[in-house]
């Protein structure tokens, strides 16, 4: 199949599920600059000097931004509200709608296995994979709250509703409001793969899976054999740090490398020594933040964490980043790595295979799937934070520089764009086929905020 029909968005059946959207517009240019040109990339070559990413931890765009009501966000508030069936195989069972939800931290983790996402996007553990590729089967996105009573069997469907259709409020999220209104967010950001967490920090770090479909012994003994953008960074010259806030409870990102083992331990350090060397101006030009995960009084916001507590971490990054001497050279990305099994109203699109590997697993209902690893995740919440990005700007779809057709953002975008700035090959096709964000950099500094507001616990899931 050729690229261009890989990278097409499957369209959504069932008006009360939501409608597909238009992808037939070209991505914005708020500056002028067309994303890939000479003129884009050396004026961000010129404007950045460092870049700051973090990945914080399983949750969706419309759980997250679902109720914020700012114009030109695909959420929740302004276009829904949108249902699933309390039964996927009984179209007669009750209808349940998004809402908004008060849950500081959901205590029961939704399915985001591979076979557990197939069954919330297309109500089935194992579709056709040829029938996504023809257009012929689409997402309906309807066995999400199915999938989350089947899991959780003790649960109420009114419970299970709230965990994994709900959203949360303006005022229950004031830092991440702070970041819509005065950075950049975009609508169309995807996972890279529909299933679970390392498969996904893999892919966004190095562009591929190498098969991995499940998080495997593999991540955690450093078995993991390509090249991830550290090691490609360092044969560049690029200075670089994992900043781990781990805790020791599974290793850092940059760790799931054998290469990284053998050659750059020492560039993963405490993610205390980010503040310290914000303050103090000596950051290296790629940080990459690992948060805490998984469970209570972590700061990823993984279930059951708060999502008060991850909000506390992104203010104390902006703030040092912000307060420090090297801000009017940084690029802040914060997004995360998958949606975490809650509900999003936009069907992930299909994407070009990374490489030629496949996973296989066996699903709850016994069957057996097998997945290429043609098409994204969900819609994931990400932000570009920086004095040369528009102020309270929402991001469309992007521009696939190899076709030049409209495409979807993703993990991969940020290798894209780390690749035009510091002159690395792309490293992989689904790489070559990602829109990039350096369009997104203007060529004036902005007045910025120079504090978040404060954040603000509320009530649990309990």
């Amino acid at each position: 199949m050729k690229s261009t029909a890989l990278i097409s968005l499957l369209g959504l059946s069932g008006a009360a599920l939501g409608a597909a959207v238009d992808r037939s517009k070209p991505s914005s240019e708020p500056f002028g600059y067309k994303s890939g040109s000479k003129e884009s990339i050396a004026n961000m070559k010129d404007k950045i000097e460092n870049v700051v990413w973090i990945l914080l931890e399983n949750r969706g765009f419309d759980n997250i931004l679902g109720g914020i009501k700012k114009k030109g966000l695909d959420n929740v508030v302004n276009n829904g509200p949108f249902y699933n069936q309390e039964d996927v195989k009984n179209p007669q069972s009750k209808k349940w709608p998004t809402q908004h939800k008060n849950y500081d931290s959901v205590l029961n983790d939704p399915d985001h296995s591979l076979t557990g996402t197939n069954f919330e996007l297309y109500g089935q553990y194992s579709p056709d994979n040829a029938a996504i590729a023809n257009g012929s089967l689409t997402a309906n996105l309807s066995g999400f709250v199915n999938r989350h009573m089947l899991k959780y069997p003790k649960i109420s469907a009114q419970r299970a509703v709230d965990e994994v259709m709900g959203y949360y409020s303006e005022d229950q999220i004031p830092t991440i409001v702070d970041m819509v209104d005065e950075f950049t967010t975009f609508n169309n950001w995807h996972s890279c793969v529909p299933g679970p967490t390392n498969p996904n920090r893999l892919c966004a770090v190095a562009g591929v899976t190498d098969g991995h479909g499940k998080n495997d012994n593999d991540f955690d003994v450093s078995a993991i054999p390509t090249t991830s953008i550290f090691q490609a960074a360092s044969e560049k010259g690029i200075s670089w740090l994992n900043y781990d806030g781990t805790n020791g409870a599974f290793l850092p990102d940059a760790m799931f490398f054998d290469w990284t083992a053998k050659n750059a331990k020492k560039n993963v350090v405490p993610l205390e020594n980010f503040y310290q060397d914000a303050y103090l101006g000596v950051l290296p030009q790629l940080s990459y933040i690992n948060p805490s995960c998984c469970g209570a009084n972590t700061n990823s916001m993984h279930p059951s964490g708060n999502v008060s507590y991850g909000e506390v971490l992104l203010k104390q990054i902006y703030d040092a980043v912000r307060t420090g001497p090297q801000w009017e050279k940084t690029l802040l990305l914060i997004t995360f790595d998958e949606t975490g099994g809650f509900f999003d109203h936009v069907a992930p699109p299909l994407a070009v295979r990374p490489d030629e590997k496949t996973y296989t697993e066996k699903a709850y209902d016994g069957s057996q799937y097998t997945f290429s690893f043609d098409r994204l995740g969900g819609r994931i919440p990400t932000w570009l934070l920086s004095p040369y990005t528009p102020k309270g700007h929402v991001e469309g779809y992007g521009t696939n520089p190899a076709t030049g057709e409209s495409s979807a953002y993703s993990a991969t975008s940020v290798l894209k764009t780390l690749g035009y700035l510091w002159d690395l090959k792309d490293m992989s096709p689904r790489v070559e086929h990602s829109p990039a964000f350096d369009h997104l950099i203007g060529n004036k500094v902005r007045s910025t905020p120079k504090t978040l507001q404060n954040p603000h616990v509320f009530p649990n899931d309990v």
